[in-house]
């Protein structure tokens, strides 16, 4: 897929916006009861949403298991048990070089392997090729890494093979079910040439709040905006990026899921974006998150859906330019997109229309 005036007359106008918070000075760990390597959203063998890959090294198809994964991060089987096959046979590290006794070749052009399970989970990564240890990492959905080998180890469903990878400081191995080969190369951030409007192409949506608003638009929020637009109104990134940050904790039923007083403000759904400039965005209120911590994400590709999560007062999306601090409230910066006529700047009150179309 390419994928603030006051209260009273923003209900009056239909308007929504994220009042001020003290409390807006949480570090990420402080904000989040976990980290983002969630045991519960990762799988190296079992998931219900993973999708098999769709260059396998052998013809064997994989199947469905039932198992899950724990609150410690090991996976367990479908009776309960820890698998225990650790052993493994290595082939080269050259495609379709030749084997140890008992190997198998790497496919063709298989330099490297992308990551395939769906977005909101992460691969975990094994010291061996097996379920049995603790995962030395994770990979995020799409992440490429570089083949070292290729072995047989423990069989989960159908399939035995697993690739040994490399990524950044992370070296371990990975079931072959939820990767497949690639010949692309893992994208490097470049300094933005511009940033667009979070909405999908075409969208139209009207600035409930423009920079130094009136409601909360003021010290380290000053140079945000506040889009009017319905509960789960796709939101899409304003430039390629990388996931640095995502909170998703606050949940349908919850105290805070459909807006609420200051006391909610740490309980904002949220997606914030590392781009190649060094400075970051913020997506917030969301009603859900869409990628993963770590996630590359091109320009135009959607983050999440719009909401109202958090200390806010209705529907609507809160986004802005931010230096990177290493927290969710950090300081604002200014922002002119390159699809808003003039100097770029949209007005509160002024409709303005999406031309991110990547």
């Amino acid at each position: 897929m390419r994928r603030r005036a006051p209260i009273a007359v923003l209900l009056a106008a239909s308007c929504y916006a994220s009042p001020p918070g003290g409390a807006g000075d949480e570090s990420w760990g402080e904000l989040s009861s976990t980290s983002g390597d969630q045991a519960d959203a990762s799988t190296d063998a079992e998931t219900s949403n993973a999708s098999p890959t769709s260059t396998s090294p052998t013809s064997t198809s994989p199947t469905s298991t039932t198992g899950s994964t724990d609150s410690d991060g090991t996976q367990t089987t479908d009776d309960g048990g820890t698998p225990g096959t650790t052993g493994a046979e290595l082939t080269t590290g050259s495609s379709g070089g030749s084997t140890s006794d008992g190997g198998v070749p790497l496919p063709p052009d298989c330099p490297r392997v992308k990551v395939t399970v769906m977005p909101g989970n992460t691969l975990n990564v094994r010291p061996a090729p097996s379920t049995v240890g603790e995962p030395v990492g994770a990979l995020v959905p799409g992440a490429i890494a570089d083949v070292l080998s290729l072995v047989h180890g423990e069989v989960v469903g159908d399939e035995d093979l697993w690739f040994e990878i490399a990524k950044d400081d992370i070296t371990g191995f990975v079931l072959a079910t939820y990767v497949e080969c690639t010949t692309e190369e893992a994208p490097q951030l470049e300094p933005p040439a511009a940033y667009w409007l979070p909405l999908e192409c075409g969208k139209q949506a009207k600035i409930s709040q423009g920079n130094f608003g009136d409601y909360s638009h003021q010290g380290k929020a000053a140079y945000a905006f506040d889009f009017a637009i319905p509960l789960d109104t796709p939101m899409v990134a304003m430039a390629d990026g990388i996931v640095l940050h995502t909170y998703s904790e606050t949940m349908p039923g919850d105290a805070c899921y459909d807006g609420g007083g200051e006391e909610c403000f740490p309980y904002a759904n949220l997606v914030i974006l590392l781009h190649g400039d060094g400075s970051t965005t913020l997506y917030k209120h969301l009603n859900a998150v869409n990628v993963a911590d770590g996630e590359f994400v091109p320009r135009g590709d959607i983050v999440g859906l719009s909401g109202s999560t958090g200390y806010s007062t209705g529907p609507h999306a809160h986004t802005m330019r931010m230096e990177n601090c290493g927290a969710t409230n950090c300081q604002s910066i200014a922002l002119a997109f390159a699809d808003v006529a003039g100097d770029g700047v949209p007005d509160t009150g002024q409709t303005v229309t999406s031309m991110n179309c990547p």
